[in-house]
């Protein structure tokens, strides 16, 4: 579903300093993978490339099957949300942007609505009247709305408290494993990266490139209850440790 091969991006006016360099990755359909490392070491960029939005400076991106490229959906850190539009109205864009009829646009936005875990009378809300958690959960909707077959994530819960984030990934897990689309998501936290994921990658800077991976083993559907077992906290032990000798 997703090749990387040696992809190396630069920007100018430092092209001697890759963001990118050399880096692989390999995901397969379906799979939930998180790319894990410190502040600055081009995960965002990753996302980017492999969403479209960065031409990579060497390498091959394969991005879908042979039948064509693949919906892609993208979650950011922040959940930019137009504040002039309704939650309703935010979530259901895209597909007004492809000109699609507004009555099939009003019925996808409100099976994501639901899917994400707000109220039929949230959709009537503005921006500036929803919590952080809520408006990140506009962002996913908006994000699934198209019903992407790849959903790129960036720190989506970064700026979220620990009860609220622990909850949205246990929320996001359960709509992973309806949907099934591949996920790459992109995180600097250990423990959510090894609750989520099939497969964690780490990743060093300067330049950017994954140097190490981390199987996780932990059957699904995923509860809670995972982050207090002694398997998982040797897991996330044994990650920390790996993720610290990429900075050493």
């Amino acid at each position: 579903m997703i090749s990387a091969r040696q992809i190396s991006v630069a920007f100018s006016p430092s092209p001697a300093l890759p963001v990118l360099d050399g880096l692989d990755l390999q995901v397969d359909q379906g799979e939930f993978v998180s790319v894990l490392g410190s502040s600055g070491c081009g995960k965002s960029t990753l996302l980017k490339v492999i969403a479209g939005l960065v031409v990579p400076s060497q390498g091959e991106l394969t991005v879908g099957q042979a039948r064509g490229r693949s919906e892609i959906g993208f979650v950011f850190q922040d959940p930019t949300l137009l504040p002039w539009r309704n939650v309703i109205d935010n979530i259901r864009l895209p597909l007004e942007l492809r000109g699609q009829p507004v009555r099939s646009q009003l019925d996808a936005a409100g099976q994501m609505l639901e899917m994400v875990g707000l109220q039929p009378e949230d959709g009537l809300k503005f921006p500036r009247m929803l919590s952080g958690g809520m408006r990140m959960r506009v962002s996913l909707a908006r994000a699934l709305v198209t019903r992407p077959d790849i959903l790129l994530l960036d720190e989506p819960f970064a700026a979220l408290d620990d009860m609220l984030r622990q909850q949205l990934c246990e929320e996001l897990l359960e709509i992973w494993q309806e949907l099934r689309q591949t996920i790459v998501f992109v995180t600097h936290n250990v423990s959510e990266a090894v609750f989520l994921s099939q497969q964690v990658y780490l990743m060093q800077a300067e330049p950017g490139r994954l140097v190490d991976q981390v199987e996780v083993p932990f059957p699904f559907p995923r509860k809670a209850s995972l982050r207090g077992e002694a398997g998982f906290a040797r897991l996330v032990e044994d990650a920390s440790g790996r993720l610290r000798e990429t900075v050493a």
